[in-house]
């Protein structure tokens, strides 16, 4: 039998995109959301998009946090999105580094990305459909991930790096939820880019 896969989701990555940038962040007080990611939330929620969070977590493999503190923060901003009316589906995160790790986080890992693991977990586990699917990071690894993975469109919030081609560069997620409504209000990749 054939496993079919309806939903498209709105991929994020967290540090830099959901919350600003300020180099492992893990406690609550130290997370400050990005403007804007709640109003594109909850339009991506309006057009039938899962929103999925697929993160890299060296800091938990480099020691400088672990993962219960981790999944503290996750919740505390998991209830955040639901509250704002943009309830997150799933959280996928890497802690390994193969370079920087400690003990058993010192280790390559499909998931971490560039490598597409996380959302082809996600595919699996939550019937995504990824050619319908978007992914907005802010950093080369993100871009590279989601087409491997075969996510079909790809937002880099801020300059293109190294590069990275995405679908789309964007400077504002005020520019991302407009590329939304291009994209799920007029029609699929091709006639929209």
């Amino acid at each position: 039998m054939t496993k079919t896969y309806a939903k498209p989701a709105l991929f994020l990555d967290r540090d830099g995109v959901i919350n600003v940038e300020k180099n492992y962040v893990y406690r609550i007080e130290d997370f400050d959301f990005v403007d804007g990611i709640f109003d594109l939330c909850r339009l991506a929620t309006r057009l039938g998009l899962v929103l999925v969070v697929v993160t890299n977590q060296a800091g938990i493999g480099r020691g400088f946090y672990t993962e219960a503190q981790f999944h503290v923060l996750t919740a505390w901003m998991s209830e955040r999105f639901a509250t704002e009316g943009a309830p997150l589906t799933a959280v996928y995160f890497c802690p390994f580094h193969p370079e920087h790790g400690v003990g058993d986080y010192k280790r390559e890992s499909f998931e971490r990305k560039p490598n597409p693991g996380m959302m082809l977990r996600a595919r699996d586990e939550l019937g995504l459909d990824l050619s319908r699917s978007l992914l907005l990071g802010d950093k080369h690894s993100d871009i590279v991930a989601a087409k491997a993975a075969g996510v079909g469109v790809t937002l880099l919030l801020g300059e293109d790096v190294d590069n990275v081609r995405p679908t789309v560069a964007i400077c504002s997620l005020a520019e991302a939820c407009a590329v939304l409504e291009r994209h799920y209000l007029k029609g699929q990749h091709d006639d929209v880019f």
